[in-house]
């Protein structure tokens, strides 16, 4: 009849799972395990999932999981309700900024004279006499127009800097 239990299956176990296996054990204890069968086998296996166990990475416990996927949730909700509400803040500015366009345009008699000065120097351009006077314009301030040329590429490089840190 074979044997199914054995009375140092225990200590064989309990000296694997305390890493004291085979090293830090008395010797009539691994000498047992090398004659029994039950031993060998319990030594075997539990030195196997040992070792499995101390492969997989520590799983970060229940609570601090809880709560991260409740911050990324609100965050989430927050972001979410918050593009309806820009978008509408978007479009109510150029509503703002077309109906006072409107008004300044339908009222004012200046304003719609400059727009027909403007309209007729744009329907009778003459590269001829546009160019010198650019180019006089540029001589004289030249330092002016330099300044404002830098302005045009350091503004939108300083902002991007700016929004890109978050």
């Amino acid at each position: 009849m074979k044997q199914i239990e054995c009375a140092f299956e225990a200590d064989v176990l309990s000296a694997v799972i305390q890493s004291r296996w085979p090293d830090r054990v008395e010797a009539e204890l691994r000498e047992h395990a090398k004659s029994c069968e039950i031993c060998a086998d319990v030594a075997a296996v539990a030195g196997a999932i040992e070792c499995a166990r101390e492969e997989v990475p520590a799983l970060p416990d229940s609570g601090r999981v809880w709560w991260k996927a409740q911050m990324r949730a609100r965050r989430e909700a927050v972001e979410a309700v918050g593009r309806p509400i820009t978008a509408i803040q978007i479009a109510a500015f150029a509503c703002t900024i077309a109906l006072m366009g409107a008004c300044i345009g339908a009222t004012s008699s200046w304003f719609q004279s400059a727009l027909k000065w403007a309209w007729g120097e744009v329907t009778s351009f003459d590269p001829a006499t546009v160019v010198p006077y650019a180019t006089a314009l540029i001589a004289s301030h030249g330092l002016l127009v330099a300044c404002m040329v830098a302005m045009v590429f350091v503004v939108p490089v300083a902002v991007y800097l700016a929004i890109g840190k978050e």
